[in-house]
């Protein structure tokens, strides 16, 4: 079993505030913590939140949820919240104008499958799945306005993004400060000892959620912010959705194996970091056996891909992704699979409204630019026409958009 020391230790490892003694007295906090609770014979009380503001998470969420994973495994009690109430506002902190207000329909449709996601770094068996609209959807305007009035408004407009949109003469709106009350008022519901989040949650977490547990008369709860971001595809910017550069976990293996393909080389040490949990030691040979020529970036880059892959879905599915890269990258049959899937066409269709039906592409606008960039091939060769056919008579042909994405069109 694991000393009060060694949990210290292994639970604060990627935390960071932004200054030296916030650290030291989170990390202070959470030893004595610690000690409280194994006086009192309890596991601490853990929580991380995430709005379904979409229908998948991403690779930057497992950030965090291996955070979670590490309290699991000293045997305290976990529980991974899904924001069904706070994303009907959603979250402003890292946003420079209001998000769009999703219905609640949307919300459960989006939140359906989160507990499955998760399961893919959480432990089922030791893991607490709750809503928030347990708690907040009870609340009246009498609870919201007691609740409110811990805080000021200068508190707020202290933020970084409304400190930026009131110098730029940008809107603020009302309801926007309620994300962080509702997000302090889950700390609240769960007597939360302690709450994981990214960088952008510093102030939801460390001062609007232990303000108002004091407040309320609870002890604050100690703040994992976990310092490093994962950037998105691009290399550069911390992995979103919004931004099209995500990884999703519900992605398929091929998919998935292409996706981490894609990103730059300068990415990996920070992907072998913070997805496979890498030691700063073991990035270092990494990147000098880069530099000194004993590694290939792109077999590199490969074994990243297909661990990856085989975290989240299996080694078999993550072989049958190198293998299919190989085929098309590595071989000389032209750059199409033998396995791709097949479709029939009866009548003559145009080929964006083929990708479109398909769901190859996302509209007809990415689909008229892929097809001025000639990323669109028939039998590998770029379509150029925006209003090109395929028929029946053409049959069979090869329909590609990129690199990854293909179909055999067939006879009915």
């Amino acid at each position: 079993m694991a000393t009060i020391d060694e949990q210290v230790e292994v639970l604060m490892s990627g935390a960071e505030y932004g200054d030296p003694e916030t650290r030291a007295n989170m990390r202070g906090e959470l030893r004595e913590r610690l000690i409280e609770a194994e006086k009192a014979g309890r596991p601490l009380r853990v929580y991380c939140g995430y709005d379904p503001r979409t229908s998948d998470l991403h690779l930057g969420h497992t950030i965090t949820m291996r955070k979670l994973r590490q309290f699991q495994e000293f045997g305290h009690d976990v529980t991974f919240l899904i924001g069904t109430f706070t994303s009907l506002i959603g979250d402003p902190s890292d946003k420079d104008k209001a998000r769009e207000q999703l219905t609640a329909e949307q919300v459960d449709d989006n939140a359906r499958t989160y507990a499955e996601q998760a399961f893919k770094i959480l432990d089922p068996a030791l893991t607490r799945v709750r809503r928030n609209d347990e708690w907040l959807s009870t609340l009246d305007f009498a609870d919201i306005i007691r609740l409110a009035s811990n805080f000021t408004v200068q508190q707020f407009l202290v933020r970084e993004n409304f400190a930026r949109r009131l110098e730029d003469n940008l809107p603020i709106y009302l309801h926007e400060m309620f994300y962080a009350l509702m997000q302090a008022y889950d700390a609240v519901a769960q007597e939360a000892d302690v709450q994981v989040g990214g960088q952008d949650q510093l102030f939801n977490i460390l001062v609007a959620g232990r303000k108002l547990q004091q407040a309320l008369g609870q002890k604050p709860q100690i703040a994992i912010i976990m310092g490093e971001s994962l950037p998105g595809t691009d290399g550069d910017v911390k992995m979103s959705k919004s931004l099209g550069n995500h990884i999703p976990l519900l992605a398929e293996p091929w998919d998935m194996f292409g996706k981490v393909m894609s990103i730059p080389d300068k990415a990996m040490p920070v992907y072998h970091r913070l997805i496979l949990g890498w030691q700063p030691h073991q990035v270092d040979e990494m990147t000098q056996g880069i530099d000194n020529g004993r590694l290939h970036p792109n077999e590199v880059k490969m074994n990243l891909a297909r661990e990856i892959v085989g975290i989240f879905h299996s080694p078999e599915d993550a072989a049958a992704a190198q293998a299919r890269w190989d085929e098309v990258f590595r071989s000389d049959k032209g750059g199409i699979p033998s396995d791709i899937p097949e479709e029939p066409l009866a009548t003559e269709e145009r080929v964006l409204d083929i990708l479109r039906r398909l769901n190859m592409v996302s509209s007809g606008k990415e689909a008229k630019r892929l097809i001025e960039q000639n990323g669109v091939r028939i039998d590998g060769e770029p379509v150029s026409d925006a209003v090109a056919t395929i028929s029946p008579d053409m049959l069979p042909v090869v329909l590609q958009v990129g690199k990854r994405k293909f179909v055999r069109l067939v006879a009915e």
